[in-house]
């Protein structure tokens, strides 16, 4: 038996609570996220304290400034590193697709290039023939034929060509 189709009321129901239990994982999981931060801003930066006189200030200032210093440091370090791994990470792809032997076709663009340019593009500038297609074709003359060429009385031809020595004389003519 063909199996029974769930009610829509049912499907709507059970789709409600998917989207209940969703949205209260991804509170949890944004309160997670609020107290990871919490707990890293208590134990890194510790409370700041506003001293009164002017040399306490200037003091506090260039401490800032020191680990400001470092921390730059160690983001331009973590960028090359990144860096480099990632080129590293580009250069093993290329290798295994050497060993497997198949390369992704890059798509073609059209170009609409003459004869001549797809030439000088191939051999630089050794190309020094142009390619005139239609120069190089032949020229035909036409020939007049030699019917044309005689006219006359028509009748006189017919009247040669008649009986069997007429026959005789046409297969002469033309051999």
């Amino acid at each position: 038996m063909a199996e029974k189709k769930m009610p829509s009321s049912r499907k709507n129901h059970l789709k409600a609570l998917l989207l209940q239990i969703g949205e209260a994982m991804l509170e949890e999981e944004l309160q997670e996220a609020q107290n990871e931060k919490m707990k890293y801003m208590q134990d890194n930066c510790p409370t700041l304290s506003i001293p009164s006189c002017m040399q306490d200030l200037q003091e506090l200032c260039r401490k800032l400034h020191k680990e400001i210093d470092l921390v730059d440091e160690q983001r331009y370090d973590m960028e090359n590193k990144v860096k480099k791994s990632s080129k590293e990470i580009d250069d093993l792809k290329i290798m295994v697709q050497d060993l497997k032997g198949k390369f992704k076709k890059p798509v073609l663009k059209k170009v609409r290039m003459s004869a001549d340019a797809m030439l000088a593009a191939l051999l630089g500038s050794k190309h020094k023939v142009s390619m005139d297609l239609r120069a190089n074709l032949k020229q035909v003359k036409k020939e007049v034929k030699e019917e044309e060429k005689q006219t006359g009385d028509w009748r006189k031809n017919i009247k040669d060509k008649a009986g069997m020595d007429g026959r005789k004389k046409m297969f002469e003519t033309e051999a």
